[in-house]
């Protein structure tokens, strides 16, 4: 009986301890969404819902955001290893046609009349 007695006393208190937590983490998350966005709500004060579905609001902003970002770096990066490939490919073609030219060079016959002893 005395365990039981002791367990119905405990109860409210932990209940006011998971209370304090969630409230604690709601003002945690209200601080972190910052005065511009907090403005958008109106002068009234702000209900522990409001808090939570602006943090999912801001939360899904920020996914979005970076998912823009991710895209646009692939991209670029695409671009860019495009572009360092056809620079290398210039270059493997300036190159080529370089030592092509060279070759060509010293095979050629000089422009000299052959020396006939007839």
């Amino acid at each position: 009986m005395t365990l039981f007695f002791s367990l119905q006393l405990r109860k409210p208190l932990v209940e006011k301890l998971r209370r304090e937590r969630i409230n604690s983490s709601i003002e945690q998350l209200k601080s972190l969404l910052g005065p511009d966005f907090l403005k958008q709500q109106s002068d009234s004060k702000l209900e522990k819902a409001d808090i939570l579905e602006m943090t999912v609001c801001f939360l899904t902003q920020l996914q979005q955001q970076n998912q823009q970002q991710r895209r646009l770096l692939n991209l670029v990066n695409k671009l860019q290893s495009s572009s360092e490939k056809n620079l290398m490919e210039a270059d493997f073609s300036l190159l080529s046609s370089t030592v092509q030219t060279s070759i060509t060079k010293e095979i050629r016959p000089v422009n000299s009349a052959l020396w006939r002893p007839w």
